[in-house]
């Protein structure tokens, strides 16, 4: 049964709610790709237009994923009602565009392998975007509280603004069931680190 909210407003323009935000970023995402065309059509890019607008939308890329990971999903477990696919099929997306962005790090910027590698994280980001939007936070605006999401989004604006441009986060890929279990309140693993203490303070 979806969580009823606390009052009958709506999430507005400029709202905190989680869900916004996350579709925010993937309109930056869609802008940046598109420029990434433009100046691919017009056959003459230096490497240092290409960077200009590569080097911030692949750290965003990463950023966005990882808070995710830290913030919505482990909440979407608790409170969606899919959320474990949702979640399975979340973690093994940004996996894959995690593996595009290395990739594109490895290679001389403009050239075909770099836009090969570009063009995997952004066939995988398409991908996840779309599924994303349909499932996983159509669930959790179902299911979760306006109260909740607006929690929710005010850490999730706290976490990219402090890890963007400081490159200290852990971009390696993560074992989809291995997060599940984990974060999932209803597995073994989970219950075990609560009763520990552990993650004790994920999803407030």
């Amino acid at each position: 049964m979806a969580e009823r909210n606390q009052s009958t407003r709506l999430p507005g323009p400029g709202s905190d709610d989680i869900t916004q935000l996350i579709l925010d970023d993937h309109e930056r995402f869609r802008r940046a790709f598109a420029r990434l065309d433009d100046l691919r059509a017009t056959g003459q890019v230096s490497p240092g237009e290409l960077s200009r607008v590569w080097d911030p939308l692949a750290e965003l890329l990463d950023v966005h994923a990882i808070a995710e990971e830290d913030i919505f999903y482990p909440q979407l477990l608790r409170k969606g009602a899919d959320g474990r696919d949702e979640t399975l099929d979340a973690i093994g997306d940004h996996n894959e565009i995690r593996d595009g962005v290395r990739d594109a790090a490895t290679q001389p910027v403009g050239s075909q392998a770099w836009w090969d590698a570009v063009g995997r994280a952004r066939g995988a980001n398409d991908e996840h975007m779309a599924e994303e939007e349909r499932d996983a936070l159509a669930d959790f605006r179902l299911h979760a509280a306006i109260g909740l999401r607006e929690s929710l989004g005010r850490r999730f604006r706290q976490f990219t603004a402090e890890h963007l441009g400081a490159g200290d986060l852990d971009t390696s890929d993560k074992d989809p069931t291995g997060y599940v279990e984990a974060n999932d309140p209803g597995t073994p693993r989970a219950q075990s680190d609560s009763s520990l203490g552990i993650g004790s303070l994920k999803g407030r």
